[in-house]
């Protein structure tokens, strides 16, 4: 019986959905975090009488036809773009973008990677790096007898000085843009890595080409909307009983079948 194996790939497929829900609340306080959307598409069908045949018995064309679907494959899951709210936090090295764009950041293996977490922090040398330890590009330095810092929304960093009013510019952050930001490779640690899909990176200034600008004393919240995911997770969680009950359904037909002599 074809609606048990039918039934199984609609269970299968709710449980993803659940597992991506439960993955978005889960990171409800993650910086930078984006929602991420479980999609499906059917399966093959098996065609017992295709539409527009010729009907054997009067030689009429048959409008539609006899399609039996065989089940639910999971499509993709894409992540929803969207600027999450920032917060003011304050910190002289937390920055924001508001707009489109990513923080560049160098891997231990030399990789380049991508963020918007911009929860940054110092080394022991004075050089700017993520939470993780990785160092944001392009490589800025920060003295160790620099008073306080400044980031304008260009990027610019400066440093400021006990015996100078006149701030030092030590370097500028830049933004890279991508044509198909949902195709980037989520590595974890909220860092993402180019791929095929995504185009390759275009840096560029922030506020220029389209890319988003930075605010100094500010992280954005993650843009998970916690009404719709519980909303989802209730759909979710009533398309896997459903299923259920249809396996259950299809079980007793079986047994029915079983018991006649």
């Amino acid at each position: 019986m074809r609606a048990l194996k039918i039934a199984a790939t609609g269970m299968s497929a709710q449980q993803m959905r659940v597992e991506t829900i439960s993955n978005n609340l889960a990171n409800m306080s993650t910086t930078g975090y984006n929602a991420r959307r479980a999609e499906f598409a059917d399966l093959h069908y098996q065609q017992m009488t295709r539409a527009g045949a010729i009907n054997a018995s009067d030689g009429t064309v048959l409008p539609t036809g006899v399609q039996l679907g065989l089940g639910v494959r999971p499509a993709a899951v894409s992540i929803h773009l969207a600027q999450g709210s920032l917060s003011a936090t304050g910190g002289d090295l937390d920055v924001a973008i508001d707009g489109q764009g990513y923080l560049e950041v160098t891997l231990p293996s030399g990789q380049t990677a991508y963020t918007r977490d911009g929860g940054l922090e110092r080394t022991g040398e004075g050089v700017i790096v993520t939470s993780d330890g990785y160092p944001v590009a392009p490589e800025i330095v920060i003295p160790a007898d620099a008073r306080n810092l400044s980031i304008n929304g260009e990027g610019e960093v400066y440093a400021y000085f006990e015996d100078n009013t006149q701030g030092q510019l030590l370097g500028q952050f830049n933004l890279s843009g991508f044509t198909n930001a949902k195709g980037l490779e989520a590595l974890g640690s909220n860092l993402f890595s180019e791929t095929e899909a995504s185009g390759p990176a275009l840096v560029s200034t922030p506020g220029q080409d389209g890319l988003g600008t930075l605010r100094q004393g500010y992280l954005e919240d993650s843009s998970v909307d916690a009404v719709r995911e519980i909303t989802e997770l209730i759909e979710a969680q009533r398309g896997y009983e459903m299923n259920a009950k249809v396996i259950s359904a299809a079980d007793q037909m079986m047994g029915a079948t079983t018991q006649v002599r």
